[in-house]
């Protein structure tokens, strides 16, 4: 499916999940629940105890994102991606025992949480860093389901439709971040490219 522009719906199954490769533009449409670094802190400490997490991730998408307030008249305010690579200590265990099957952020992931996504089937989508308030125009929905206290860093349950994503490394470790640079040394390298 390489570079389709198609529309994917959470909760997502081990096929359709096998389905998303690197490369592959595509629309999230429906339910996706934000979080950061300290409620995945929290996540992994409720994990630990032994103790239900207060959302079901079984299926779902985590996007790396911490909103600003709405401002009057919108659903949300600015709402663009964090740095991935923060989450990355806590995202092989929710993967582990939680059934997460996508992320949506910023920049690399570990070998700890590639090794994680291939074990466990899972992708992870990128989205355009900066574009916070452009990418909220997407949301058609917000609401905060748990860790209140934590501001811009509780858990929201977004409805988002037609929110454009990359997939950056998919379930079989392919990774964008590796691939898409040294396809371009070689792309440079050769005379096409120096014409």
């Amino acid at each position: 499916m390489k570079n389709a522009s198609l529309v994917f719906c959470p909760p997502f199954t081990d096929e359709i999940v096998r389905l998303l490769k690197a490369g592959d533009r595509v629309f999230i449409s429906g339910i996706v629940y934000t979080a950061r670094d300290a409620a995945h802190r929290r996540f992994i400490d409720l994990i630990n105890a032994k103790k239900k997490l207060p959302v079901d991730l079984a299926g779902q998408i985590i996007y790396y994102c911490g909103p600003t307030p709405a401002p009057p008249g919108k659903v949300i305010g600015s709402a663009g991606p964090t740095t991935s690579g923060r989450m990355d200590r806590f995202t092989p265990v929710l993967l582990e025992k939680t059934g997460l099957k996508g992320m949506i952020g910023k920049g690399d992931r570990s070998p700890e949480v590639i090794s994680a996504m291939k074990n466990k089937c899972a992708v992870y989508f990128a989205a355009i860093g900066g574009a916070g308030a452009l990418l909220s125009a997407y949301i058609k929905k917000s609401e905060i389901v748990c860790y209140e206290d934590l501001g811009a860093e509780a858990v929201y349950r977004l409805t988002v439709e037609k929110f454009p994503a990359i997939v950056a490394i998919d379930c079989e470790g392919n990774n964008l971040y590796v691939e898409g640079p040294a396809k371009f040394r070689v792309a440079q390298s050769s005379d096409d490219y120096n014409s």
